[in-house]
């Protein structure tokens, strides 16, 4: 018998939940080929190693960008390798699969993931967006009348939704979230210290000092080495947490721009009931520092950071996979309202 998983197709990480066993794959959004060969050498983790690191041949692709499929055949690659390496499939069936796509998704988007999916071994294939499952997976309970907001900051997207009766009442789907704060580290680094540095030290300076504002009585250290951009030696500095804050505000303030947009078009009924019950803030863009009490004041409204704000998305893919395989009319509501 098929075990049924819910994917959380993310642009920084792919995770798979497998009903009645929880969350059993994290690995990076990131396939290594040969270039030479078209051949796949590495996937997930291994792949994610060589980012940066690679002689001239081999390629670390990210085959999603934004939150959408840039390369369809890396993707299938990617999906088809995860699925085999879990052993889901039943002797004659297919697992059944509900997989995420952000909330501005285009028609074609849509149906490239449900197509990259199928092709890599799911049977039935489910599309859900991502800030209502991101919502069920944090333990809201979106199915009553009233308001849920959500801020889902992912990889390569932040997703903001006002949630009633199981459906999506207002949306923003933007573009800028935890891959553009890296740049805008590494940009930072490079024009105020004239260092180069690389994808992978931009996010572990995010994760390791990271701040959404500067706070001097808590300011944190960190040594970054990299390369001199005038004379091509490697060399190191030290950065500090504010300079962080600094380095990524703007994507920060576009984030509170959007859910103030949200707020706006919300109905006041639904707005009264998020004064009352806050903010769930998910993805890894929840456990940047501070970001709870920055989006609190701009928005003056409670947010509370989900429990495991990595994996809401994962659980509430497998939570809703198992809603619409006992209500079969609520799959077929949902792909209704989609259209």
């Amino acid at each position: 018998m098929a075990k049924d998983i819910g994917i959380d197709l993310g642009t920084a990480n792919v995770l798979i939940y497998v009903t009645g066993k929880g969350i059993v794959l994290n690995e990076p959004s990131v396939v290594a080929i040969d270039t030479r060969t078209d051949k796949v050498l590495a996937v997930g983790s291994e792949a994610y190693k060589m980012v940066g690191r690679t002689p001239v041949n081999i390629r670390a692709i990210r085959p999603l960008k934004d939150g959408v499929i840039s390369d369809f055949d890396v993707t299938e690659e990617m999906l088809t390798y995860f699925i085999n390496k879990l052993d889901v499939k039943g002797f004659l069936s297919k697992p059944k699969i509900m997989i995420c796509a952000p909330t501005g998704v285009t028609e074609i988007e849509r149906n490239a993931i449900v197509q990259a999916a199928e092709k890599a071994g799911g049977g039935q294939v489910y599309l859900e967006l991502e800030p209502k499952v991101a919502a069920v997976g944090a333990g809201m309970d979106i199915f009553q009348p009233r308001g849920n907001m959500v801020i889902d900051m992912g990889g390569g997207t932040s997703d903001i939704a006002v949630i009633s009766l199981g459906d999506i009442v207002a949306s923003k789907s933007l573009r800028v979230a935890g891959d553009k704060m890296n740049s805008e580290i590494a940009n930072y680094i490079k024009q105020k210290h004239n260092l180069i540095i690389g994808e992978h030290s931009a996010e572990k300076i995010k994760i390791e000092i990271g701040t959404a504002k500067p706070d001097p009585e808590n300011s944190k250290e960190m040594e970054v080495r990299g390369r001199d951009a005038v004379s091509g030696m490697p060399r190191s500095i030290t950065m500090t947490s504010d300079e962080i804050a600094e380095a990524i505000s703007d994507t920060v303030q576009q984030i509170i721009d959007g859910a103030k947009d949200v707020l706006a078009v919300t109905p006041p009924e639904l707005a009264s009931d998020i004064v009352d019950r806050g903010v769930m803030l998910t993805g890894g863009g929840a456990l940047l520092r501070n970001i709870d009490t920055v989006i609190a004041d701009a928005l003056t409204v409670p947010v509370i950071i989900s429990e495991n704000p990595l994996d809401n998305v994962a659980k509430g893919a497998g939570i809703l996979l198992e809603h619409y395989i006992k209500d079969p009319k609520a799959a077929k509501r949902s792909k209704e309202e989609q259209k």
